[in-house]
């Protein structure tokens, strides 16, 4: 990337690295036996880390969380999936779209969140197919001993998957249980892929002057990420190009999190990636914004989320943060994200 910031490189970094742990696994990278064998192995991490390279696929590289989806009919979707879950003899399973999770099983939530990231990541830079059985290492739960990855297509850009031992069959899932539970819950289904780029129901009413948001939930490691809140919009909205908008969000909240927003105890974020900015000041900031030609960013901070939004350039500057904490709040009170 142009102008990347030290806090995206050194993540990069990590996500590459956590990577080829991911498709590898920690012992055939630490202890190196076969140069050569070890160079066509890596071969299988090209599509993922390119991904991470061109950053196409969401925020979660840069915020190490988890990007999801909100729809109307969750309860039954997680129902759903549960059951399946429980089906396969399985305790982790998910079902994503477009490399985002709209429900998952607890255990699966229980993963550390850059690993969830990473299968999402992974499921999303595989070429489609019906159902695949893929062999995967968890980088922080179990680098040396490998599961079993099982994905099925429901439809278009959405999976639901399986986190597995040796058993069961790839064929048996597939022939005797997909069709079963997921039959029944197709007009769901498809309001899911319908949701996907604007990540929240159609119904909760966004203002007209945003452009875009990123909203991350910081105990629980995940994110709500949107360049299309609005989904069809009109000439005037499209001044900016989709593409402008990643790059302004991303660089807004690398600029937000290295030099204004304070590190949470439990974080290890190296000194080098932070900007001294609080020193001197007997606080630390909880809002910031950015007003350039062609946009407007305003970000903020509670206890358990941050808000980074993208406005048009035409909105007045002094109504940025009622209008970004009216948005907090409905994200947050009225959907609990």
């Amino acid at each position: 990337q142009v102008d990347a910031s030290d806090l995206y490189l050194s993540r990069l970094l990590h996500n590459v690295f956590s990577s080829m742990v991911l498709l590898i696994g920690q012992d055939d990278l630490v202890n190196i036996k076969n140069v050569e064998r070890l160079k066509r192995d890596l071969r299988s991490c090209y599509k993922l880390i390119d991904g991470f390279l061109s950053a196409t696929e969401g925020v979660g590289d840069l915020t190490q969380s988890v990007g999801c989806v909100l729809v109307t009919d969750s309860e039954r979707l997680q129902e759903a999936l549960d059951a399946f879950v429980a089906a396969a003899d399985s305790h982790f399973g998910c079902l994503m779209v477009a490399g985002k999770m709209v429900v998952a099983t607890a255990k699966w939530w229980r993963l550390e969140a850059h690993e969830v990231m990473l299968l999402a990541w992974l499921v999303a830079s595989l070429p489609p197919s019906s159902s695949r059985d893929y062999p995967i290492y968890l980088p922080h739960g179990s680098p040396t001993v490998p599961h079993r990855l099982l994905t099925f297509q429901l439809l278009p850009g959405l999976e639901v998957c399986l986190l597995c031992g040796p058993a069961p069959s790839l064929e048996h899932v597939h022939t005797q249980l997909v069709a079963r539970y997921w039959s029944p819950e197709l007009e769901m289904l498809k309001g899911c892929v319908r949701a996907h780029q604007r990540s929240v129901p159609h119904s909760m009413p966004l203002h007209q002057s945003i452009l875009g948001f990123l909203l991350i939930n910081t105990e629980q490691n995940k994110n709500l990420f949107t360049l299309q809140p609005h989904g069809s919009e009109d000439s005037s909205l499209q001044a900016l190009p989709i593409e402008r908008r990643e790059c302004i969000l991303r660089s807004f909240y690398s600029l937000a999190v290295s030099t204004y927003f304070p590190v949470e105890s439990g974080e290890q974020e190296p000194v080098a990636l932070r900007e001294d900015f609080a020193a001197g000041f007997s606080h630390t900031a909880v809002e910031c914004y950015v007003a350039a030609e062609d946009h407007k960013c305003y970000g903020l901070q509670s206890r358990q989320h941050q808000l980074f939004v993208l406005f048009t350039p035409i909105v007045p500057t002094f109504a940025l943060r009622h209008i970004a904490t009216k948005t907090l709040t409905l994200l947050t009170k009225e959907v609990s994200f």
